[in-house]
């Protein structure tokens, strides 16, 4: 899925701010390599794809284990809300102790959590637990995801913050941003592939996959220090009018999409009557057309066309919009892929439009903090977004899809009407 701070994709990486102070030019407090910058974004992309995997894989597993949707989407939704509360504490730990180090320790934590859960869940499958202690091990489980997991965002941010200047600190924040990004929907498409070798296979690759990020993280990156330097930018207030407007629209953005996340495996076990292996396998699927949409979208026009993020933003939303609606109203598995393919065009052009628009809110020496401070909406939306999906999927299948539709044409309409007061 898409996250926030893709701001570098529309070049706001201007010519400000390079003689600053008596004509000196500004150097990064501790500068990285384009190389290691990069190495980040890749942790990036194995937490975004470690943390949505479960929606594809756990939701069937879990629901054949014994629980019920809302039990299911609980247990999600409890695990990102420690997240989310906890990563301003990471934050300062990785103040203290070192970006680097907390980078590590949050992927392996992320490995392992994610380990101790797939074999709880194992032994629910196999009847070793049932009824509400099924729900309770797996919430326990759970816990310590969102307790140990959430340094690498802070930690990634504050180390990108270090290595560059307010000229080119939003374009590496949305590098990062754009990495969980990627990493949220190749998390699920590559569940297809791994689908094949068991139900649960999927969730053995990102272990795995978080590890080596990890292990790479350890080797690529320099010597890790903790301090306290003042010099790094103090985030922007939440409440701040003019970003304030923009991190709700993001907020509400992700929480449409956490509803279909939650509840597609359902939608397509249930639609298709097919074995959780084969459900998995056809989820993922369905994200891989999203993803290679995103990518083509991305690169092949938004990239290399740089287009105003204003015009791309309300044909997004309505591409999403129209996806959701079609995938909703058309049973072939085909139709199902193409449109989701919209969603992925959709998302491509909406996301980073709608944050690229928040970090141009603020002053430029302010955008990359505006940047970090939109990057909070995914994981808030996240929070809200699944349990919304399960008690809509409970009254009707197709509802969490109609219900997403209109929230993000009622984004278009707020967009439009916006944009008209603007002009005026």
């Amino acid at each position: 899925m898409p996250r926030a701070g893709n701001a570098s994709i529309f070049n706001l990486r201007t010519k400000w701010g390079h003689m600053l102070h008596q004509g000196e030019i500004e150097q990064p407090l501790r500068p990285l390599s384009g190389w290691q910058k990069g190495i980040i974004a890749f942790a990036n992309v194995a937490m975004g794809a470690g943390m949505t995997i479960n929606f594809v894989v756990v939701a069937p597993l879990a629901r054949e284990a014994g629980l019920t949707e809302i039990q299911v989407a609980g247990i999600l939704t409890f695990s990102a809300a420690i997240y989310a509360l906890m990563i301003p504490q990471w934050g300062r730990w990785a103040d203290r102790f070192g970006r680097k180090r907390v980078m590590v320790f949050s992927l392996m934590a992320m490995a392992g959590t994610n380990t101790l859960f797939v074999l709880a869940l194992k032994a629910a499958l196999a009847g070793l637990v049932t009824g509400l202690s099924t729900f309770f091990l797996l919430a326990f489980m759970r816990l310590w995801f969102g307790l140990l997991s959430p340094g690498l965002q802070p930690a990634a941010m504050a180390a990108m913050t270090d290595a560059t200047t307010p000229a080119t600190r939003a374009g590496g924040l949305g590098m990062l941003s754009a990495g969980m990004a990627l990493g949220s929907i190749l998390g699920p498409a590559g569940s297809s592939v791994l689908a094949k070798l068991g139900a649960l296979a999927p969730i053995w690759g990102s272990i795995i996959f978080c590890a080596a990020a990890g292990v790479i993280i350890a080797f690529a990156l320099p010597k890790s220090r903790g301090h306290r330097d003042s010099s790094r930018p103090e985030p922007l207030r939440i409440r701040d009018p003019r970003v304030f407007p923009h991190l709700a629209f993001l907020l509400c953005y992700f929480i449409a999409v956490g509803a279909i996340q939650q509840t597609l495996a359902w939608l397509m076990e249930d639609r298709f009557n097919t074995a959780q292996a084969d459900t998995v396998q056809a989820v993922g699927i369905v994200f891989s057309c999203m993803a290679v949409m995103m990518i083509i979208i991305q690169f092949g026009y938004v990239q290399r066309l740089n287009p105003s993020p204003r015009k791309i933003l309300p044909i997004g939303l309505a591409l999403i919009g129209a996806g959701y609606i079609g995938a909703a109203l058309l049973n072939d598995f085909a139709a199902m892929c193409a449109a989701f393919c919209m969603v992925g065009a959709g998302s491509a052009m909406a996301v980073p439009a709608a944050n690229a628009l928040g970090s141009l809110s603020v002053e430029r020496h302010e955008q990359g903090k505006a940047a970090a401070l939109l990057s909070a909406a995914p994981p808030s939306g996240f929070i809200f977004g699944p349990l919304l999906g399960a008690a809509l999927y409970t009254l009707d299948s197709r509802l969490p899809l109609f219900v997403s539709a209109a929230m993000m044409l009622s984004l278009l309409g707020y967009r439009l009407v916006r944009e008209t007061r603007r002009a005026a």
